[in-house]
């Protein structure tokens, strides 16, 4: 549980029950896993991520996060099309452990629609989920 409570939990985002954490700036949303993700996953080794153009529906997996120990599914918090990949991941998936919510984020999507946000917690919903309250 303390781990949980050291985790960063930016306020200006929208978090899914995946760990996954969704940025929007206008119809684009930027995804990657939180903080508490990667302290959970250790050190991230390989990041499988999909290709620019590709069309995801929320809930759909989207790319894999292998640490040293596990492999993890990575799940698009919204549907829409991906216009843009973290390329700097393929030689540097560190990122995802030294900093999940910039440098280390995964993939822009142009939403489909905003509707799903709905769906998404915000930080203080996120931050009581993995305190398990």
């Amino acid at each position: 549980m303390a781990e949980a409570e050291e985790s960063q939990v930016p306020q200006d985002l929208q978090y899914s029950e995946q760990h996954e954490w969704l940025s929007l700036d206008s119809d684009v949303g930027t995804v990657g896993i939180t903080d508490y993700a990667q302290s959970q996953l250790g050190d991230v080794v390989f990041v499988e991520l999909p290709e620019v153009g590709e069309i995801l529906q929320a809930g759909q997996s989207f790319g894999t996060v292998e640490a040293v120990k596990t492999v993890e599914e990575l799940y698009s918090p919204v549907s829409g099309e991906v216009v843009e990949i973290n390329e700097t991941l393929e030689d540097n998936p560190e990122q995802v452990n030294l900093d999940p919510y910039t440098g280390g984020w995964m993939i822009k999507v142009r939403l489909e629609s905003r509707a799903e946000l709905e769906q998404l917690s915000s930080a203080a919903e996120y931050e009581a989920y993995i305190k398990g309250g």
